[in-house]
């Protein structure tokens, strides 16, 4: 074929794909479901998550047991990563882990057991971890629920917050030099991976609404506040830790997939979005891939990530109001003050 008309059709095609792009962003349904998935992976071309090699890497994974994270820690395993899974329950979160290892045909390390809403879990998750592994290649924070009912840790901190918000931040803190270590033992930034959800479009950044009080608690608001304050504050680590990095830190929501979670705090939304919900592994897809790729996710640090690409944060001239300066600010700090003494 002359290389004029081979030029034309790529040309074409990435036309094609930039509209076909737009109008899925436009309208929410199509970009979030298995649709937005099977359209984006083939015009985008992407490179299968089993061709990538972390041999030799290790990834600590909350929330491991099932659902998404469970479908990261498999797709991560099979690519060579020894991947440290955390659940709340220390007998489900090593049943899990021996379940994988069966699916995988990998051993994976020793689980460890944590309830990310508990600050001395969280101490203790660090400092095992810390005397276990002389590196820490990817840190990923994926543990968390969406509760109908509203509940506090021992803080008096609600607990979507504190294990969603004020968790990830302390084990963060606590993990950071192990992170620096490893990233000039391999000349390569380490990462801080949040998985957060597409519901935070629907939050504006808050803080001294951000925990909801038992008179008006919504399980699903509670969640979405949580969530935008994950994608804040990973934007805003990313800016503290300044160039040359040495960690790259990344928020990715994985669209609406079918997981335990869904089906059980959000069951007439599964029950209508059922055959168009994501499989687990297609949700947990561009986690993995932020994991395992060392081209552009490296290259830039503090985005929101969806089907491998870049997104906005803000869908809604209200969220985008309340995304200032000093809000900012004032989340940094009580979030700061929380994971290190308390409410």
């Amino acid at each position: 074929m002359p290389e004029r008309f081979t030029t034309e059709s790529r040309g074409l095609a990435a036309g094609l794909g930039g509209l076909v792009e737009a109008a899925m962003e436009l309208t929410v349904v199509p970009s979030f479901t298995r649709l937005g998935y099977a359209v984006r992976s083939r015009l985008g071309g992407w490179t299968a998550l089993d061709r990538y090699d972390l041999t030799d890497r290790v990834v600590l994974l909350t929330g491991g047991t099932s659902g998404l994270g469970a479908a990261a820690a498999v797709a991560l395993a099979k690519a060579g990563a020894a991947v440290i899974i955390t659940g709340r329950d220390t007998a489900r979160t090593e049943a899990a882990r021996q379940r994988l290892s069966a699916e995988t045909g990998v051993d994976l390390p020793p689980s460890i057991a944590a309830d990310m809403a508990d600050r001395d879990a969280v101490q203790r998750l660090a400092d095992e971890v810390l005397a276990r592994f002389d590196r820490l290649d990817v840190l990923v924070h994926n543990a968390g629920a969406l509760s109908a009912d509203r509940s506090e840790n021992a803080d008096g901190i609600e607990s979507t917050v504190a294990s969603q918000v004020v968790g990830p931040f302390q084990l963060t803190t606590l993990l950071d030099e192990r992170l620096r270590a490893t990233a000039a033992l391999t000349g390569r930034p380490s990462r801080v991976l949040t998985m957060t959800s597409g519901g935070m479009y629907t939050a504006p950044l808050a803080v001294g609404s951000l925990q909801m009080s038992i008179d008006d608690y919504k399980g699903a608001v509670q969640y979405a506040r949580a969530k935008r304050a994950q994608v804040v504050l990973a934007e805003m680590h990313a800016a503290r830790h300044g160039s040359p990095r040495s960690i790259v830190f990344h928020s990715v929501h994985p669209g609406w997939a079918d997981t335990p979670g869904v089906a059980g705090s959000l069951p007439l939304f599964d029950k209508v979005l059922g055959p168009a919900l994501r499989t687990p592994a297609e949700g947990a897809d561009c986690l993995v891939w932020l994991a395992a790729c060392d081209d552009e996710p490296l290259h830039s640090s503090g985005l929101f990530w969806h089907d491998r690409e870049p997104r906005d944060t803000h869908r809604l001239p209200q969220t985008s109001r309340s995304d200032t300066s000093a809000t900012r600010d004032s989340l940094w700090e009580w979030v700061e003050a929380a994971a290190t003494s308390g409410k």
